[in-house]
């Protein structure tokens, strides 16, 4: 099968593009996006993913303001030409690979649109492969780059628009391709034991310069995947090379520190501590705001789920009163929260990511789902 990408001199294994070189169900390539104002009265996320060996593509755009959620969400049938990077009311363009990008929502009788562009304000990090297994089974085998960036645009939720400009509106976004667990369960044979997954991502904003941490952690505390960057902003995005590792700063170290909220299991109050290859050290402090949950992209939404076959093109919308959920309902764990960072003298502002399911001890997390003791 052809489509148009198969004119450009960029294959990687004797079959066009249209034909993955794994034939794992959970085969996936995704965008997502996620935006907030400096004052933190506002965050919105964007997701579109495609899974090509489920011939399913889906997608979401959520906005949290005042204490309050909404999503818009769609899914169908993958497009044979990978190009239409589209479902239903939502649309991705690549305006610019690696500088700009644009998210469109025509959802008005949903109660959502958006117009919105993304422009890097930092090189895309490349971060360490993904590898996990469970036995002999690939749990994780996927590449991932973040890249910060600021908004321009607008959207409006339920007749209400938001101007959306530069100055006031920064984010990120990251791109990510391989396998991950999506869609239904396979089948086989069950798993010995529970799920395990201790996860904290922590991209953060600062006027001239940016730092990138995540953390994935055994229950005993052992890391198998760990980012730990500092890089400067950009000072002329359009002619700088956008894929330019060399201005990336690796971290020698990191070690983080989370106060929880009592029977919960996210963050109160934070800390990272990352120790350059110089000697160099810096504590930067967060402190959370707001609270986006991830649910409204789609993740452990039990609906709107990640490769789900749901039918030919099927859409819907919900909202939530976010202090309204209960914090430990699976399907209310993952969470981004977004934080007030400060390292030393400056005060910026980013997200702390966090998905704890199951046993963390360094955390004092106990339990499948239980909460963090007071």
């Amino acid at each position: 099968m052809l489509i148009p990408f198969d004119d450009y001199p960029v294959h990687q294994t004797p079959q066009p593009l249209a034909h993955p070189l794994s034939g794992d169900r959970n085969t996936y390539d995704r965008f997502f996006f996620n935006g907030y104002d400096r004052d933190g009265q506002v965050m919105f996320g964007a997701a579109l993913g495609l899974y090509p060996n489920r011939q399913v593509i889906d997608g979401a755009f959520s906005v949290v303001r005042e204490g309050v959620q909404r999503s818009l969400y769609a899914s169908g049938r993958l497009p044979a030409d990978r190009t239409k990077t589209e479902i239903g009311p939502l649309r991705v363009e690549v305006v610019e690979p690696m500088r700009r990008l644009r998210v469109l929502v025509e959802g008005g009788e949903l109660g959502i649109t958006a117009q919105l562009e993304f422009r890097a304000r930092s090189v895309a990090v490349q971060e360490p492969h993904f590898l996990m297994h469970s036995g002999s089974s690939v749990v994780f085998d996927y590449t991932r780059l973040t890249q910060f960036g600021v908004w321009q645009g607008s959207f409006t939720v339920d007749g209400e628009t938001i101007e959306v400009d530069p100055v006031r509106f920064l984010g990120c976004r990251d791109r990510s391709w391989g396998v991950r667990p999506v869609g239904e369960p396979p089948g086989g044979a069950p798993a010995h034991t529970l799920p395990q997954f201790f996860w904290l991502w922590a991209p953060l904003n600062f006027d001239d310069h940016l730092v990138h941490v995540d953390v994935n952690e055994e229950a005993d505390g052992r890391r198998w995947h760990q980012t730990a960057v500092a890089l400067p902003t950009l000072t002329d995005p359009a002619t700088a090379d956008p894929c330019d590792q060399g201005v990336v700063e690796p971290m020698r170290s990191l070690d983080w520190s989370i106060d929880w909220q009592p029977g919960t299991r996210r963050a109160r109050a934070a800390a990272l501590t990352l120790e350059s290859w110089s000697g160099a050290v810096r504590r930067i402090e967060l402190t959370p705001v707001l609270t986006f949950q991830m649910r409204g992209l789609g993740y452990l939404n039990p609906e709107w789920g990640h490769g789900t076959w749901k039918g030919e093109l099927v859409t819907g919308a919900e909202s939530w009163v976010v202090a309204d959920l209960d914090p430990l309902d699976v399907t209310n764990l993952h969470v981004q929260q977004l934080v007030r960072a400060t390292d030393g003298q400056q005060v910026g502002v980013g997200v702390l990511e966090q998905l704890a399911i199951n046993e963390h001890r360094p955390s004092g997390l106990p339990g499948f789902l239980d909460g963090a003791p007071g």
